[in-house]
C-alpha cells in the first residue's frame, strides 16, 4: 500500500488530504481535519446572553455568522422579533462578510492557482499578462478591505463584531457614515468586476489545459437563501436532490436532524453530513444553482452566463470558484442598494425578557447554512451546538479528492500534477477547519 500525505495552505484553519493506493489503484482519499478545539464544551455554563460575544472567537475569518447566529438562537429562546431596520442593518453586516470572504478565497486563496504562482503577491515578478493583472494583488486587497469595511460599519467592529444584540441593533448608520461606505463600495465595483472577468478567463485557460473542470458527479445541494434576491440571513433550508435538480425539501434549522445524517469520522474532527445516502455540497455553488435571480445588475449578468454556459445545475467542482465571483460582485451592489436607503431614525432594537428553553439560529455564512442550537437552564447554557456548513461538504471533498487521484495516479507513476490538483479541489470548497472542529 502506497501512502500520499498532502498538508493543505491557503485555507482556514489546519488540514490535510492522505490518499492510500495499491498497485496504481486508488484504494481511499481521505480528508483529515487535524485540530480539536472543543467550543460546545467550552461554553457550557456560561450565561446564555453572553453567547454573542464568545463563539466570534470560533473563527477570525467566521465571526460575523456566529456573531448573527448566536443572536437569532436567543431570539428564537426567548420569543423575540427584532424591528425592521435591525434586520436591514444585519443584513449589511452579512453582506460584508460574504463580500469580505469571498475577496479572500477567490484572489488570495485560489487566483495563484490559475495563474501558476505560489502567491498572489508573486505575479508581479512574473511574465504573465502585464494589462490584466498588473497590480492585481493591490486590487485585491482594495475590494477585500471595502468588505472589512462594511462589516466594521454595520458590526461596531471588523473581528468579532458586537452590534447585532437581542431583540435587535445596538443602533443604526448614520447618513455620513452610510454615504462614504456607498462611495467606497461603487469605486470597488469596478475593481472587483475587471478582476472577476480576468479569473474567470483564466478558470477557462486553466480547465483547458487540464481537460476538465473536476468531478461533475451529481449531487444534492444545500443552502438557506430564497431563490430570488437572496438574503443571506437565513429563514429555511432548501435542498436540491441529485436525481431531478428540483427542489426536494424545505425546512426550518429546528428539524435538520429529521432530513441530514450527521456521522462523526474516526480518522478526523470534522464532522460529516449526507442526505439519503447522498453526498450534500453547500457554499457558492449551491447558492448559483438554487438562485435564479440576484436582483442586482452585473451579478444578474454574470449569474446568467454562469448558467448559460455550464447549466443549472453545475456540478463541476471548478465552478464553485466562479460562483463566488458571482457573489462578491452581488454582496457589493446589494449593500450599495441598502446603503443608499436612510439607516437611522427608526426603531433599531426592542426589549424583552430571558428565559430557559430550546433556540435555533440560522444563516447563510458564505461556506453554507450554519446553526446554532442552545438548550438553556437558569439563564445558562445547558448544551450547545453548532452545525458548520463545512461538514455539509466533507463527502463530496473527498469525492472530488478521489476523482483527481485516480486521474493522476497509474500503475506506472503518480503525476506530479497531482499535489496541485488536490490543493484545487479543496479550496474550491472553501473549507473553515477552526469552525469545523469546534
Amino acid at each position: 500500500m502506497t501512502t500520499l500525505t498532502f498538508p493543505l495552505s491557503r485555507i482556514e484553519g489546519h488540514a490535510r488530504v492522505i490518499i492510500e493506493a495499491r498497485g496504481g489503484i486508488v484504494q481511499s482519499a481521505k480528508f483529515q481535519a487535524t485540530e480539536f478545539r472543543g467550543f460546545e464544551y467550552l461554553v457550557r455554563g456560561a450565561p446564555a446572553e453572553q453567547m454573542p460575544v464568545l463563539v466570534p472567537r470560533i473563527c477570525g475569518v467566521c465571526s460575523t455568522a456566529h456573531h448573527v447566529a448566536s443572536v437569532k438562537a436567543l431570539e428564537d429562546a426567548y420569543g423575540v422579533t427584532p424591528p425592521p431596520l435591525a434586520l436591514t442593518i444585519r443584513e449589511l453586516l452579512m453582506l460584508g462578510q460574504l463580500l469580505q470572504n469571498q475577496a479572500t478565497s477567490l484572489f488570495i486563496f485560489t487566483m495563484p492557482d490559475r495563474l501558476g504562482v505560489d502567491s498572489l503577491f508573486d505575479v508581479d515578478t512574473t511574465e504573465l499578462d502585464g494589462d490584466a493583472l498588473a497590480g492585481v494583488a493591490a486590487r485585491a486587497l482594495q475590494v477585500r478591505q471595502a468588505g472589512t469595511h462594511l462589516i466594521t460599519l454595520a458590526g461596531g467592529q471588523f473581528i468579532h463584531p458586537v452590534k447585532a444584540v437581542v431583540g435587535g441593533v445596538t443602533g443604526g448608520i448614520g447618513a455620513a457614515a452610510a454615504s462614504a461606505m456607498r462611495a467606497e463600495l461603487a469605486e470597488a465595483l469596478p475593481v472587483a468586476c475587471a478582476l472577476f472577468d480576468t479569473y474567470w478567463d483564466y478558470s477557462v485557460a486553466l480547465s483547458a489545459r487540464l481537460g476538465t473542470w473536476g468531478d461533475d458527479a451529481p449531487a444534492c445541494y444545500l443552502t438557506a437563501v430564497c431563490g430570488e434576491r437572496p438574503n443571506y440571513y437565513g429563514d429555511f433550508i432548501r435542498l436540491m436532490g441529485c436525481e431531478s435538480g428540483d427542489v426536494c425539501a424545505q425546512f426550518p434549522a429546528r428539524e435538520y436532524r429529521a432530513f441530514l445524517t450527521v456521522e462523526e469520522a474516526e480518522y478526523s474532527y470534522a464532522a460529516q453530513t449526507s442526505y439519503q445516502g447522498h453526498v450534500l455540497r453547500a457554499n457558492s455553488l449551491a447558492r448559483a444553482n438554487l438562485v435564479d435571480s440576484l436582483g442586482t445588475p452585473c451579478a444578474n449578468e454574470y449569474l446568467q452566463r454562469f448558467h448559460r454556459e455550464f447549466g443549472q445545475p453545475a456540478h463541476a467542482i471548478l465552478l464553485f470558484d466562479l460562483a463566488r465571483g458571482i457573489e462578491l460582485v452581488y454582496a457589493i451592489e446589494r449593500a450599495m442598494e441598502i446603503l443608499a436607503d436612510p439607516l437611522e431614525g427608526a426603531e433599531t432594537r426592542i426589549p424583552y425578557t430571558p428565559r430557559d428553553g430550546e433556540g435555533y439560529g440560522l444563516v447563510e455564512a458564505p461556506r453554507g447554512p450554519l446553526i446554532h442550537h442552545y438548550r438553556i437552564e437558569n439563564g445558562l447554557i445547558a448544551q450547545a451546538e453548532f452545525v458548520i456548513p463545512t461538514v455539509h461538504n466533507i463527502l463530496a471533498i473527498e469525492r472530488a479528492l478521489r476523482v483527481a487521484a485516480e486521474r493522476y495516479i497509474t500503475p506506472e507513476r503518480v503525476n506530479l500534477e497531482l499535489e496541485r490538483a488536490v490543493g484545487r479541489v479543496v479550496r474550491a470548497f472553501d473549507p473553515c477547519i477552526a469552525c469545523a472542529t469546534h
